[in-house]
């Protein structure tokens, strides 16, 4: 009898290979002309503890951003929104532990006179400084501490890698590492020659994680000299593929922001739509984004695993999405993989329940890279093999509809008792 192979799954590592994109050290600072602090303002009440980030370009530089799609949004996002629109910024200012949001036009004046603080600082306009928000939804968010806040996060600027570690450790709020990427790769110079550009950035987020986007704040850079029109549609596009493909308990944010900065430092020649250079560009803008996409997941509340779910086969791209995103925020299947119970049948019954249209009888599943389900029946498993392999840090979930060649890709996490505990606690 022929051996039952693995499902199998497409890999981004070829991407990446195609253009020479590497992991490089930096953060949001791996960028050339994009400096960054973290300083504590207490706002949290908590004098000890980062809770105010400020990323700031050299000069004014072309921006594009991506912003929740709850109608509660909050009033950075309001602010931010219609600024990033311009496609230029300076600086991009994040607080925690309030989200200023559900706090009328109060709390819209707040989020321009903190823009204002930072304008006064950096010396640039009150418009091209764009605000950013995460906490508590419906309290009132004082100036105070901003008013000594911004100035100490404007003389602690660095372009360094511990600067942007700090910028990433402000915006935590139930987070419980901070969550950094960044790669490097190789464009055409205006000179005939090559540039190395950047791309870098840090993300917050761990619970209310459901796409469009998660409860996520997120700071983008590169130092590639690029068009704002391409510069938007890179980051639209990989925010679609991996920012809005994470959920973590289906519940979406207020207050959810993602910024890029493109300083163009990088010299390298002007990055249009429809050129090579720009696919690298929009490749590494992915790869970066979804290594931050893989943290929020891994980090979830009350997270021990993260679980990547892969939908093959399917009619459509929509359908594929609707089953990934049935499985990931099925709390059999969550709860099953905290109690490492290889529950196939969890898995099948989520695909089925959702609408989408395949025949039972031509699906396959894998779970942890093991054929547990061929043309809809059983395969023979090893319980001792598959507990080991819940060891791991990663739970892998496939499955073959059998019906087209749709794929997607969804991230999520396991359900477990600390996940209630954190969120049954969150507002004492």
């Amino acid at each position: 009898m022929d051996a039952i192979l693995p499902l199998e799954v497409p890999s981004d590592e070829d991407v990446l290979s195609t253009y020479g994109i590497e992991a490089c050290e930096g953060g949001v600072c791996a960028a050339e002309g994009i400096k960054a602090a973290g300083v504590c303002a207490n706002l949290r009440g908590d004098p000890t503890r980062r809770d105010l980030a400020l990323v700031s370009a050299d000069d004014t530089c072309v921006c594009a951003g991506v912003f929740t799609q709850n109608r509660f949004c909050a009033a950075p996002v309001q602010v931010s929104k219609e600024r990033a629109a311009t496609g230029r910024a300076r600086a991009v200012v994040l607080n925690s532990g309030n989200a200023n949001a559900s706090t009328g036009a109060p709390g819209v004046e707040v989020a321009k006179q903190v823009a204002r603080l930072v304008a006064t600082e950096l010396g640039c306009a009150e418009e091209e400084v764009l605000v950013a928000s995460t906490g508590v939804i419906g309290v009132p968010l004082a100036l105070d501490g901003f008013v000594a806040g911004v100035p100490t996060a404007a003389r602690a600027l660095a372009h360094s890698t511990k600067a942007a570690h700090d910028a990433a450790r402000a915006v935590m709020t139930t987070d419980t590492v901070p969550k950094e990427s960044s790669f490097a790769f190789q464009v055409p110079a205006g000179d005939g020659g090559v540039a190395t550009v950047h791309v870098g950035g840090f993300v917050k987020g761990s619970g209310m994680i459901q796409p469009n986007m998660a409860t996520m704040l997120c700071v983008l850079s590169t130092d590639c000299a690029i068009a704002p029109e391409a510069a938007q549609a890179a980051l639209s596009e990989a925010a679609n593929q991996t920012f809005n493909k994470v959920t973590v308990d289906s519940d979406t944010s207020t207050n959810d922001t993602c910024v890029l900065l493109a300083s163009g430092a990088a010299n390298n020649e002007l990055v249009e739509k429809g050129t090579d250079a720009y696919l690298a560009f929009a490749a590494a803008i992915r790869a970066v984004c979804e290594e931050l996409a893989r943290k929020i997941a891994a980090d979830g509340e009350g997270a021990t695993k993260l679980v990547t779910v892969d939908v093959l086969g399917a009619a459509t791209d929509k359908d594929a999405d609707t089953v990934a995103r049935s499985i990931a925020n099925s709390p059999l299947v969550k709860t099953a993989i905290f109690g490492h119970d290889a529950n196939w049948g969890r898995v099948a019954a989520a695909a089925g329940k959702c609408g989408v249209d395949f025949d039972q009888y031509g699906v396959d599943i894998d779970l942890l890279g093991v054929p547990v389900l061929r043309k809809g029946l059983p395969v023979p498993m090893d319980e001792d093999d598959m507990l080991r392999r819940f060891e791991g840090p990663e739970v892998r979930i496939a499955i073959d509809l059998g019906v087209g060649d749709a794929h997607a890709r969804v991230w999520t996490c396991d359900l477990t008792y600390e996940y209630v505990t954190i969120n049954g606690d969150y507002r004492t």
